[in-house]
């Protein structure tokens, strides 16, 4: 099944957004986006194994091997001005899919859209315990928070979360990795408990693009009541001539 989910199908598309979601979401996490976007905005969600339409299949167990699905799925799409949005564990997915494509020869992604994560982050400990995972989620935030309460709906989504969490634990960005060509904006909320400021202006280094900083009032999902906002800074795209902000 595809990787990809399209919530907006313009007859004339003029920008490619695709939005990569963070552990334990889905593509549904951005359907309410196109409503935030200009009607000429193709809206592609990548949307993982193992959840909503993809339940069935197998839960994918390192972000190397999800980074080579999705930039396979996107290769073969018509040439359109790309931007790539990620959140949280979406950053790192969303950054390692585009270090393939430009590896691979042209790239029309212009631009990379890093939120709520760091470009280096310290290692994690790789397995949680049940209790261990809701309260990371109850800590963090974000529509998973409630949903967990129900017992349900609790047994069906751990094992997800459980999953993407030690996917993420045991990535690390290879330091010989090399820059990358396309701009990119990092956004991060201002009391994000993951993420300080600072870390996240670490993404200045990883490109020889145009680099940019937004901090917006919130926590770890800053981006659900700033959601117009967020796709409209992503979508937003400037040359590379424009320089670092």
């Amino acid at each position: 099944m595809s990787y990809l989910t399209r919530h907006s199908a313009p007859a004339r598309p003029a920008l490619r957004l695709v939005c990569f979601p963070h552990a334990g979401g889905g593509a549904s996490f951005f359907r309410s986006w196109p409503a935030h976007l200009d009607p000429s905005t193709e809206l592609l969600a990548v949307q993982y194994p193992g959840r909503e339409n993809r339940f069935r299949e197998p839960l994918v167990p390192d972000l190397a091997t999800l980074a080579d699905a999705v930039a396979e799925h996107l290769r073969p799409l018509p040439p359109l001005p790309t931007v790539l949005f990620g959140h949280s564990m979406g950053a790192a997915v969303a950054y390692e899919t585009l270090l393939r494509l430009e590896a691979a020869g042209d790239s029309p992604v212009l631009r990379l859209c890093v939120s709520g994560r760091a470009p280096d982050t310290a290692p994690g400990p790789g397995d949680h315990t049940d209790e261990q995972l809701v309260r990371t989620v109850q800590e963090l935030g974000g529509t998973q928070a409630a949903v967990l309460d129900d017992p349900d709906l609790r047994e069906l989504l751990l094992p997800i979360i459980r999953n993407d969490y030690r996917l993420i634990d045991r990535y690390r960005r290879s330091p010989d990795a090399p820059r990358l060509r396309a701009d990119l904006l990092a956004l991060t909320g201002d009391r994000d408990p993951q993420v300080t400021v600072e870390q996240a202006r670490g993404w200045a280094a990883t490109t020889d693009g145009a680099f940019s900083l937004h901090v917006l009032a919130g926590d770890h999902f800053y981006l659900v009541p700033a959601a117009a906002e967020v796709a409209r800074l992503a979508a937003s795209v400037y040359p590379s001539t424009a320089g670092n902000t």
